[in-house]
Protein backbone atom coordinates (compact mmCIF):
# COMPACT_ATOMS: atom_id res chain seq x y z
CA UNK A 1 0.00 0.00 0.00
CA UNK A 2 1.23 3.46 -0.84
CA UNK A 3 1.22 5.61 2.37
CA UNK A 4 0.27 8.66 0.30
CA UNK A 5 -3.07 6.97 -0.47
CA UNK A 6 -3.91 6.47 3.22
CA UNK A 7 -6.66 8.42 4.91
CA UNK A 8 -4.86 8.46 8.26
CA UNK A 9 -2.04 10.94 8.66
CA UNK A 10 0.46 11.55 11.43
CA UNK A 11 1.72 15.12 11.53
CA UNK A 12 5.06 15.80 13.22
CA UNK A 13 5.39 19.54 13.80
CA UNK A 14 8.73 20.74 15.12
CA UNK A 15 11.07 23.66 15.59
CA UNK A 16 14.83 23.37 15.87
CA UNK A 17 17.74 25.77 15.83
CA UNK A 18 20.58 23.59 17.12
CA UNK A 19 19.43 20.45 15.31
CA UNK A 20 18.61 18.50 18.47
CA UNK A 21 14.83 18.75 18.15
CA UNK A 22 15.03 18.06 14.44
CA UNK A 23 16.88 14.81 15.22
CA UNK A 24 14.11 13.83 17.63
CA UNK A 25 11.38 14.68 15.10
CA UNK A 26 13.21 12.71 12.40
CA UNK A 27 13.39 9.69 14.73
CA UNK A 28 9.63 9.89 15.34
CA UNK A 29 9.13 10.02 11.56
CA UNK A 30 11.48 7.07 11.01
CA UNK A 31 9.55 4.96 13.50
CA UNK A 32 6.20 5.94 12.03
CA UNK A 33 7.33 5.03 8.53
CA UNK A 34 8.14 1.49 9.66
CA UNK A 35 4.44 0.59 9.49
CA UNK A 36 4.05 1.76 5.89
CA UNK A 37 0.31 2.07 6.34
CA UNK A 38 -0.05 5.62 7.62
CA UNK A 39 0.88 8.83 5.85
CA UNK A 40 3.54 10.76 7.77
CA UNK A 41 4.29 14.46 7.38
CA UNK A 42 7.21 16.05 9.23
CA UNK A 43 7.07 19.83 8.92
CA UNK A 44 8.70 22.78 10.61
CA UNK A 45 6.11 24.53 12.78
CA UNK A 46 6.15 27.57 10.50
CA UNK A 47 5.17 25.42 7.51
CA UNK A 48 2.09 23.86 9.11
CA UNK A 49 -1.12 25.32 7.72
CA UNK A 50 -4.71 25.10 8.89
CA UNK A 51 -5.39 22.66 6.04
CA UNK A 52 -2.58 20.34 7.17
CA UNK A 53 -3.80 20.50 10.77
CA UNK A 54 -7.34 19.56 9.72
CA UNK A 55 -6.10 16.65 7.58
CA UNK A 56 -4.00 15.08 10.33
CA UNK A 57 -5.37 12.22 12.38
CA UNK A 58 -2.69 12.58 15.05
CA UNK A 59 -0.09 15.18 15.98
CA UNK A 60 3.34 14.98 17.56
CA UNK A 61 4.62 18.36 18.73
CA UNK A 62 8.41 18.51 18.99
CA UNK A 63 9.82 21.61 20.62
CA UNK A 64 12.98 22.76 22.28
CA UNK A 65 12.65 24.33 25.69
CA UNK A 66 13.55 28.01 25.61
CA UNK A 67 13.54 29.94 28.88
CA UNK A 68 11.26 27.32 30.44
CA UNK A 69 8.74 27.58 27.58
CA UNK A 70 8.06 26.07 24.15
CA UNK A 71 9.75 27.54 21.07
CA UNK A 72 8.14 30.72 19.76
CA UNK A 73 7.62 29.05 16.36
CA UNK A 74 5.56 26.30 18.00
CA UNK A 75 3.49 28.89 19.88
CA UNK A 76 3.04 30.74 16.58
CA UNK A 77 1.72 27.53 14.99
CA UNK A 78 -0.92 27.31 17.68
CA UNK A 79 -1.75 31.03 17.45
CA UNK A 80 -2.12 30.91 13.65
CA UNK A 81 -4.30 27.82 13.47
CA UNK A 82 -6.45 27.81 16.61
CA UNK A 83 -9.48 29.77 15.44
CA UNK A 84 -9.65 28.09 12.05
CA UNK A 85 -9.24 24.47 13.16
CA UNK A 86 -10.31 24.05 16.77
CA UNK A 87 -13.74 22.70 15.88
CA UNK A 88 -12.10 20.00 13.72
CA UNK A 89 -9.54 18.73 16.24
CA UNK A 90 -11.71 17.26 19.01
CA UNK A 91 -10.69 13.70 19.77
CA UNK A 92 -7.62 13.62 17.56
CA UNK A 93 -4.56 12.06 19.17
CA UNK A 94 -1.35 13.80 20.18
CA UNK A 95 1.94 13.38 21.94
CA UNK A 96 4.84 15.70 22.78
CA UNK A 97 8.62 15.52 22.47
CA UNK A 98 10.73 18.15 24.23
CA UNK A 99 14.45 18.82 23.90
CA UNK A 100 15.25 20.45 27.22
CA UNK A 101 18.25 22.31 28.50
CA UNK A 102 16.61 22.38 31.93
CA UNK A 103 13.87 20.04 33.11
CA UNK A 104 11.40 20.59 30.23
CA UNK A 105 8.36 20.93 32.48
CA UNK A 106 7.54 24.51 31.50
CA UNK A 107 7.54 23.75 27.78
CA UNK A 108 5.60 20.52 28.28
CA UNK A 109 2.97 22.10 30.52
CA UNK A 110 2.39 25.00 28.14
CA UNK A 111 1.99 22.70 25.12
CA UNK A 112 -0.36 20.38 27.00
CA UNK A 113 -2.49 23.32 28.10
CA UNK A 114 -2.84 24.61 24.54
CA UNK A 115 -3.60 21.28 22.86
CA UNK A 116 -6.28 20.66 25.47
CA UNK A 117 -8.00 23.78 24.12
CA UNK A 118 -7.96 22.23 20.66
CA UNK A 119 -9.64 19.09 22.01
CA UNK A 120 -6.74 16.73 21.27
CA UNK A 121 -6.38 13.66 23.48
CA UNK A 122 -2.99 12.54 24.73
CA UNK A 123 -2.36 8.94 23.71
CA UNK A 124 1.32 8.45 24.55
CA UNK A 125 3.48 9.71 27.37
CA UNK A 126 5.62 12.73 26.52
CA UNK A 127 9.31 12.28 25.85
CA UNK A 128 11.53 14.88 27.52
CA UNK A 129 15.17 14.69 26.46
CA UNK A 130 17.26 16.52 29.04
CA UNK A 131 20.71 17.62 27.91
CA UNK A 132 22.51 15.75 25.14
CA UNK A 133 20.47 13.61 22.77
CA UNK A 134 21.35 10.00 23.53
CA UNK A 135 20.80 6.89 21.43
CA UNK A 136 18.27 5.81 24.05
CA UNK A 137 16.17 8.94 23.51
CA UNK A 138 16.39 8.54 19.72
CA UNK A 139 15.09 4.99 20.06
CA UNK A 140 12.27 6.18 22.37
CA UNK A 141 11.25 8.62 19.63
CA UNK A 142 11.32 5.89 16.98
CA UNK A 143 9.16 3.72 19.22
CA UNK A 144 6.75 6.60 19.78
CA UNK A 145 6.37 7.10 16.02
CA UNK A 146 5.92 3.40 15.37
CA UNK A 147 3.38 3.03 18.19
CA UNK A 148 1.35 5.99 16.96
CA UNK A 149 1.35 4.79 13.36
CA UNK A 150 0.35 1.25 14.34
CA UNK A 151 -2.35 2.59 16.66
CA UNK A 152 -3.73 4.81 13.90
CA UNK A 153 -3.70 1.94 11.42
CA UNK A 154 -5.55 -0.35 13.85
CA UNK A 155 -8.05 2.35 14.82
CA UNK A 156 -6.88 2.45 18.44
CA UNK A 157 -6.04 6.16 18.23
Amino acid sequence: MNPADCQKMLLIAYHSQSGNTERLAAAVEEGALRSGRVRVMRLRAGEVTEQVMMRCTALVVCSPEYFGYMAGAVKDLFDRTYEGVRDHMKGKSYSVVISAGNDGTGALTSIQRIVKGYGFKQVQEPIVARGDISDTVIEQCRTLGETLAEGLDLGIF
